[in-house]
């Protein structure tokens, strides 16, 4: 991993580690190759033609795609969990619906437009 992104991991304060954790690992399971750097001043995970990132704040991890329509079903599905515009933003104590969100990374990672 990329040095600046290993950094940017290693700053994830302490409550918020196991979750950014298990997303990114999330990621990883999918994408095995994927290619990680930092873009937007967070972790981006680039493979075929999408991209997700992975970002901390105040009350828990974020992720982030590059459109609404990514995760337009999530939201309709999960409205119990605060969505952006085009990220979906896990307070630490939300539990995480795994396959939902795996639907997320996929269309987000193959660059689906609808």
């Amino acid at each position: 991993m990329y040095k600046d992104v290993q950094s940017y991991i290693n700053a994830v304060p302490e409550d918020r580690r196991p979750l950014f954790d298990q997303l990114q690992a999330l990621i990883f399971e999918l994408y095995p190759n994927v290619d990680v750097v930092i873009s937007y001043q967070i972790p981006t995970y680039k493979a075929k033609s999408g991209w997700v990132g992975l970002g901390y704040w105040k009350k828990g991890v974020s992720l982030y795609t590059n459109g609404p329509h990514h995760i337009a079903d999530f939201k309709a599905r999960h409205p119990e969990i605060k969505t952006g515009k085009a990220s979906i933003n896990f307070k630490v104590t939300d539990p995480i619906p795994l396959d939902a969100l795996k639907k997320v990374i996929q269309h987000a990672i193959e660059g689906l437009d609808s």
